[in-house]
């Protein structure tokens, strides 16, 4: 195995935690590549096909995608990024979202021999994201989507953040501080 692997950070938490921010922060200051669940999802729903034109209606209404959509367009990520000699690091925001994608995400780095992997949960409360999300205003930022997101994480996300606890793997950051507190600490939790 080499001993220059990248670094792979995994930003996840609940929808409105600041990932994208501080996944922003990282890039400006290390030569990291970037890749979210929601751009991964978005480049596959341009596609004319049958799964396209189904993820875009499921886009559009804020729902969420299946997980094998999900796992379909990591895979395919993770095989490009493989093939880059210099890849320095790699900032994963907003995944694993379901028990069976943080399973077959550990599959994937462990077959590309990538140990380098840290897992930081961005943790902040459920009042605090939905409080965050209703005062952002996206578009797909409605009140019923953001309850089914909110709802999503603590049925489907949180058994992930267990998962990754019983490793000893997971780094949680509070994520209810400033904006420049939170990326103090992720800087250190990938020193």
């Amino acid at each position: 195995m080499s001993k220059k692997q990248p670094k792979i950070i995994i930003l996840f938490g609940r929808s409105g935690s600041g990932k994208g921010t501080q996944a922003k922060l990282l890039q400006k200051e290390f030569p990291f590549d970037y890749s979210s669940s929601g751009n991964l999802l978005r480049a596959r729903a341009k596609k004319n096909d049958f799964s396209g034109k189904k993820l875009r209606k499921v886009l559009n209404k804020g729902e969420l995608a299946p997980t094998f959509l999900m796992v379909q367009a990591w895979s395919k990520k993770i095989r490009e990024i493989k093939k880059e000699k210099n890849l320095r690091g790699l900032i994963i925001d907003g995944s694993p979202r379901a028990l069976l994608e943080a399973k077959l995400m550990d599959d994937a780095f462990n077959w590309y021999e990538w140990s380098n992997v840290k897992i930081i949960l961005l943790d902040i409360s459920h009042k605090e994201a939905f409080n965050r999300l209703t005062k952002r205003r996206r578009a797909d930022d409605n009140l019923e989507a953001i309850k089914a997101r909110l709802d999503y994480y603590k049925m489907d996300v949180e058994p992930v953040v267990d998962y990754y606890e019983k490793q000893k793997r997971l780094i949680r950051i509070n994520g209810e501080r400033s904006i420049e507190d939170v990326y103090q600490d992720v800087k250190k939790a990938i020193s």
